[in-house]
């Protein structure tokens, strides 16, 4: 897919689509590898629905709280594994077995549902965690050139049968930075309405 000026990922992630050997993985994780090939070997734009729980978890986050999980992973920490986003939602491919620890971790130290109910203004929203037993809509190996920048796609796309993967620990890292970011956001106060704003977040 052609890297467009309205999509705000299109300075940082690669989504170009998937390797040939990323679509191996994927496959990977499905009863019938070869089936799942030879659809995307005619189909190539086609999404398909993948199994959890043995090749990969995925941790689904909603879009903005996910892009700044993933801007910390590549900023402050050791990048990410394949993201994808679905129907307004992001999703991380994690090691298997992530779905099931990290609610624990997050119930643990206190930064999800719990964290909201005491009214901390520091807490991570809730987090959709796919496992063993789940399945998942993965985007298409390739991106159509009409498809808008709001739909189905990959972010970082698998290039090799062997990505690395981020482990619940990681993300809860990731995850609890996120939710820092998101407090210091919120401290300005809103700017005045007849003022005049100028955009200086894209200075590259």
């Amino acid at each position: 897919m052609s890297r467009t000026q309205d999509d705000p990922f299109a300075d940082r992630f690669d989504i170009s689509g998937v390797t040939p050997d990323g679509a191996a993985w994927l496959a990977s994780a499905g009863t019938y590898p070869r089936s799942t090939l030879a659809l995307w070997r005619e189909r190539p734009d086609a999404p398909v629905v993948l199994p959890c729980g043995s090749a990969f978890d995925i941790v689904n986050a909603p879009a903005v709280f996910g892009r700044r999980m993933v801007d910390r992973l590549w900023d402050e920490g050791p990048g990410s594994g394949p993201v994808a986003t679905y129907r307004g939602r992001m999703l991380l491919f994690a090691t298997p077995g992530t779905a099931q620890r990290l609610p624990s971790l997050l119930g643990w130290e206190e930064w999800g549902a719990a964290a909201a109910e005491h009214g901390r203004t520091e807490y991570v929203p809730p987090l959709l965690c796919h496992g063993k037993g789940d399945a998942v809509t993965v985007p298409a190996l390739v991106g159509a050139a009409d498809r808008a920048p709001s739909d189905s796609r990959w972010l970082v796309a698998p290039d090799t049968r062997r990505p690395w993967l981020p482990g619940a620990e990681i993300l809860l890292w990731a995850a609890v930075r996120a939710a820092r970011a998101t407090v210091r956001i919120s401290i300005f106060p809103p700017a005045d309405q007849d003022a005049k704003v100028y955009d200086v977040s894209r200075r590259r």
